[in-house]
């Protein structure tokens, strides 16, 4: 029990981490556009992303696929980028009738790029053979959706108080939280370690 909470643990501060905030900012981004009532939508994307999140550590840790460090930090702010956008470009359109599919096949993927991104720290901490690493994984996969699931709860709560409150509409709320991810993330790209080469 005390190794199940020790990756679990290490999930929650891999998201929850203040200095890692790359993780907070993709789960804003793929937040705003919902509401409470959206919340089932939510939870599966969210999943999606820890299980292409745990695919990617799962291909690493056994050596069936790597990627340079570089190229994987400087393709994580550019997905996030590409939410943000996404959302500036629909923001206040009705997509009640808008598939999941396009929407989840995407988040899988992103979940696939920021998991290789902590990929080779993981492989580092692991212990013991191959068949020890695969429960490690599981627990560190549950720390990582649990604390994707806090994150996505307080950014509906922050959402509804601003939509009621504050009178903020839906596609304004919207709008301003992308274009501030937008901003915080330009940057990040800007100063990519990809650009040193």
């Amino acid at each position: 029990m005390q190794e199940f909470w020790l990756y679990f643990q290490m999930g929650l501060r891999h998201v929850l981490d203040i200095n890692a905030y790359d993780h907070v900012l993709f789960l804003i981004g793929l937040t705003v556009p919902y509401s409470f009532n959206e919340w089932k939508k939510l939870f599966i994307l969210v999943s999606l992303f820890t299980i292409g999140h745990t695919t990617a550590l799962i291909l690493s840790v056994y050596n069936i696929m790597y990627i340079r460090e570089n190229l994987v930090e400087f393709v994580i702010p550019i997905t996030i980028l590409i939410v943000a956008l996404y959302n500036l470009f629909t923001a206040g359109k009705n997509n009640k009738a808008e598939s999941i599919s396009l929407i989840a096949i995407v988040t899988l993927f992103f979940g696939i790029i920021h998991g290789l991104g902590f990929s080779n720290y993981f492989k580092t901490i692991l212990p013991g053979s191959s068949s020890d690493k695969l429960l490690p994984l599981g627990e560190f996969a549950l720390g990582i959706e649990a604390a994707q699931i806090i994150v996505v709860f307080i950014v509906l709560i922050l959402s509804y108080i601003v939509q009621t409150v504050f009178r903020f509409s839906k596609r304004d709320w919207t709008l301003v939280m992308s274009a501030f991810i937008i901003g915080v993330v330009i940057p990040m790209i800007i100063h990519s370690p990809i650009w040193n080469r």
